[in-house]
């Protein structure tokens, strides 16, 4: 999988942040190590995240409920699903209004890393 580290996403953050407004910054430095880090945890030797699809749909759900940034969480997880999708050749078809969707909904608890992977999965090209 082609992932992106914390620096490259913190310059994503600051790039979008310029482009959309808001504050930038870290809220919390730990909460991004975690956000990124969860994908490539194990239980008894088995990946708990094991496809890129699932990964990917759990990146996009740390970042935006981990609330890691000062602002621009929700931008900043959808985006970087978005990115994480294209780098690692997987064609999602969503447009700008379920991109909206899954951010809000990510962040209000009515969606979680699960659904948000079979929205993904119902959405391949």
């Amino acid at each position: 999988m082609i992932t992106l580290n914390r620096e490259q996403i913190k310059r994503l953050h600051k790039k979008m942040i310029e482009a959309t407004g808001g504050l930038d910054g870290i809220r919390d430095e730990a909460m991004l190590d975690s956000a990124l880090s969860v994908v490539f945890q194990t239980f008894d030797g088995v990946e708990l995240y094991p496809s890129t699809a699932a990964k990917i749909a759990r990146v996009a759900y740390g970042l935006i409920c981990n609330h890691p940034f000062i602002d621009g969480n929700k931008r900043i997880g959808a985006y970087v699903m978005l990115v994480l999708l294209e780098l690692n050749n997987i064609e999602v078809k969503f447009s700008d209004d379920d991109v909206i969707r899954i951010g809000l909904e990510l962040a209000n608890g009515t969606m979680n890393d699960k659904q948000l992977l079979d929205l993904i999965l119902e959405r391949i090209k």
